[in-house]
């Protein structure tokens, strides 16, 4: 609603006293909290609180928002703060933009029941707790041992331990070691991470994630797959249900399989999980848990709709399932900022966070963390400790001086860089040479491309050359992932051209085939 001056959003609430529907009329400045103090630039707050309106019902669909210029005069900003503000809400899919006519909330976000808008104090995710019993837990599945070393891999997504600020680290760690304040404190409260990692992610991850947690929310584990069996093991039986994506993570779901609890799959298509599937699952049967890879899916690489992940919410809080988001490779994104994580929303404690550094860092450096209620972190300590005393307190020490110190920071703000040029150069030496064999889309962020072969070319066959490795293969889906990130220009020209060697043999044997 507009006025001479300024711009209203009606605000519905009900009011428990008088029994009845309240309507007011709230200035959109009431909206936006912009806090010149915070490490976080004044158009990103805009943006987040533009978002937040939304997900609360306040802000609904196809609602008139005003111009840049006329919100750059009622929040007392520069113009070019607020188009960077809408630029990126447009970019994420939460508003629509005409140019030089109008700006309004997307047409596509759900019709939200709204609640009262409370700006001041920012919602607590994880106040509710799970109520669990303590479980026991099984003996680990030893793997095969590894076959001989290629020439060429292809891997599914690792990060560039060249660009890596592994020197740092380990100087650090060996500072660590030889300061006896610094002895004392790494074996202190290893095992469900150590007090200065968990203070230090507490922070990186409220100003990367928009989470709002203390360090009672957090454990820091061997990475992102023992956070996944842990969940598994505490939330999971042979009574349970759980929906996960299909193709989807094989080591998730070994995981879940291994607990007795069935497992349904759910398809998944260029907007991620079908979740009006999952809905309609749920009216048929109990489900205890959802496992999602919001970013960038595994293997497939596309990224969760808005819609979608807000009808997700809408689904756990209505059916009372727990969310497993696994955001394995959340910092990677090229085109604009990724979406915020399920775990940012307000979602009452049902969503388990699990990210990792592995993907930042090194696939060695094994160094994850979970994020849920304080209850929930409590029994995953005490189940880690019956298979795990502990991590390494001297790295994650030296993990948490990293981050505090900013070379974290500096080191993604380089690394997306190389990586972005990295995945530009594939796709064009895709578009080029392997055209004529295969289909894909191009992912947004990540560190993989998920590349389908034709009918005509089988991808078992290209894992015959015994020089050549490929670490993720699907063969249902006669399909590979295809990671960049660990290799520079002139290494991903040389496996390209690998390919289609191999793709242009399978060609000429058809045709012999089809000749004779």
């Amino acid at each position: 609603m507009y006025g001479d001056k300024n711009i209203f959003i009606l605000d519905y609430h009900y009011d428990p006293d008088l029994n009845i529907q309240v309507v007011q009329m709230l200035p959109i400045e009431h909206l936006i909290i912009i806090d010149k103090e915070s490490k976080s630039p004044v158009y990103r707050q805009i943006a987040a609180s533009i978002t937040n309106a939304i997900r609360k019902g306040i802000l609904k669909a196809c609602t008139p928002l005003p111009g840049t210029r006329e919100l750059s005069r009622i929040l007392g900003v520069h113009r070019k703060t607020v188009i960077a503000a809408y630029e990126e809400l447009h970019a994420q899919d939460w508003i629509s933009i005409i140019p030089r006519k109008q700006v309004t909330v997307s047409a596509r976000i759900p019709l939200l029941k709204a609640q009262r808008w409370n700006a001041s104090k920012p919602s607590g995710s994880y106040e509710n707790n799970f109520q669990l019993p303590f479980k026991k837990v099984s003996a680990p599945v030893k793997s095969p041992m590894a076959a001989g070393i290629p020439e060429m891999i292809i891997d599914d997504g690792y990060p560039d331990v060249r660009l890596s600020p592994i020197d740092e680290l380990l100087k650090t760690y060996r500072t660590n070691t030889s300061r006896k304040f610094a002895i004392k404190n790494a074996h202190a409260g290893t095992e469900q991470g150590t007090i200065s990692l968990r203070t230090e992610l507490v922070q990186y991850l409220s100003e990367t994630r928009g989470l709002t947690i203390s360090g009672e929310n957090i454990l820091v584990t061997h990475g992102a797959q023992m956070s996944i069996y842990l969940a598994a093991r505490l939330l999971l039986n042979n009574r349970s249900n759980i929906i996960a994506g299909k193709p989807n993570y094989p080591v998730a779901n070994k995981t879940f399989a291994e607990t007795g609890a069935r497992l349904i799959e759910v398809a998944v298509d260029e907007n991620g999980i079908d979740t009006d599937s999952i809905e309609s699952i749920c009216k048929k049967k109990t489900i205890t848990a959802v496992y999602v890879i919001p970013h960038h899916h595994y293997p497939t690489t596309v990224t969760l709709s808005v819609e979608r992940r807000m009808k997700l919410l809408e689904l756990s809080r209505k059916y009372s399932f727990v969310i497993i988001e696994d955001d394995y490779d959340y910092d990677y994104h090229y085109t604009s900022s990724p979406y915020l994580p399920l775990a940012s929303s307000d979602h009452k404690g049902n969503v388990i966070y699990i990210g990792s550094f592995s993907k930042i860092l090194d696939p060695s450096l094994r160094i994850g963390f979970m994020v849920a209620p304080a209850n929930f972190i409590i029994h995953c300590t005490a189940l880690r400790r019956m298979i795990d005393a502990g991590g390494d307190g001297y790295m994650q020490n030296a993990l948490a001086a990293l981050i505090k110190n900013g070379e974290i920071k500096r080191h993604l703000k380089k690394a997306k860089k190389i990586y972005h040029q990295r995945r530009d150069f594939l796709a064009g030496l895709l578009n080029s040479r392997l055209h004529k064999y295969i289909k894909y889309n191009l992912p947004s962020g990540g560190m993989a491309i998920w590349i389908k072969l034709l009918p005509a070319y089988s991808v078992g066959q290209l894992m015959e050359d015994p020089q050549l490795r490929i670490i993720r293969v699907d063969i249902e889906q006669n399909a590979f992932r295809f990671g960049f990130a660990a290799m520079d220009e002139k290494e991903l020209e040389v496996v390209v051209e690998k390919l289609r060697g191999r793709l242009e043999e399978m060609d000429a044997k058809g045709k012999i085939k089809k000749g004779s």
